[in-house]
């Protein structure tokens, strides 16, 4: 739910709209399940040390880009999403984490999350794709950049 009421208050939490947007009213703001909804994006997509005052807040996944896709990288990850979980979204439980990557040439990694909201009962899903990019295409982009 988006509210553009600043002043609206929620026992879910309420919190700035991601992305961030702003309407006549000054900045929308998102609460409830939708809050929780983006603030688990924004955790996934967060890079352990990129917040200043929250060094430890994020999924450090960035440093497993070219390790490749087994038994081992997989439970690793998966500990690392539940335990972020635990500690930086208390409002929901974990009912069912699958990690896949469906073609590991493709550089393609899937987060689906089944989660259940704890002070509701609502469950609800999230997929996060996780990309690499190929070394191919980073080539390119230099080689045309130096023509």
């Amino acid at each position: 739910m988006n509210n553009d009421d600043s002043s609206y208050t929620s026992f879910l939490g309420t919190g700035w709209s991601f992305p961030p947007s702003f309407g006549a009213g000054g900045i929308k703001m998102s609460a409830d399940e939708t809050d929780i909804h983006e603030s688990l994006h924004i955790l996934f997509d967060t890079t352990t040390g990129e917040r200043f005052l929250q060094p430890k807040y994020g999924l450090d996944m960035h440093e497993l880009l070219f390790e490749p896709m087994s038994t081992t990288l997989r439970t690793l990850l998966t500990d690392r999403v539940r335990t972020a979980i635990l500690i930086y979204e208390p409002r929901i439980r974990v009912v069912k984490l699958d990690i896949d990557s469906p073609d590991p040439n493709e550089g393609t990694l899937s987060i689906r999350l089944e989660y259940e909201v704890r002070a509701t009962n609502s469950r609800f899903n999230l997929v996060f794709p996780f990309y690499n990019s190929d070394s191919n295409e980073s080539r390119g982009l230099v080689a045309g950049v130096r023509d």
